[in-house]
């Protein structure tokens, strides 16, 4: 394990109690851990968001160098289904 690091933050009332909470509930045992496993997951998140950039690069670019459209009709409508479920659940 890599060497730890102190650092202080400051986080709106809101958000230093989240934290507490989680501690009192017992799911972590401290507020460190809390804001740990919160970066850890923003790092998972940050990396999905790469991945899914690097397969619209993709697709962009193999539309440029085909001359044709980079998503398939099952594709487009795959997605547009989604979009309409996602918004009925919204209400």
């Amino acid at each position: 394990m890599s060497v730890a690091e102190k650092l202080s933050i400051t986080l709106p009332a809101e958000m230093a109690r989240m934290v507490r909470d989680k501690v009192v509930s017992g799911v972590y045992s401290s507020n460190s851990e809390v804001i740990r496993d919160a970066l850890r997951l923003l790092q998972e998140q940050d990396m999905l968001k790469a991945r899914k950039l690097a397969v619209l690069k993709e697709k962009i670019e193999r539309s440029i160098n085909g001359g044709g459209p980079s998503l398939d009709e099952e594709d487009v409508f795959a997605d547009l289904e989604a979009r309409h479920c996602e918004r009925l659940k919204q209400g």
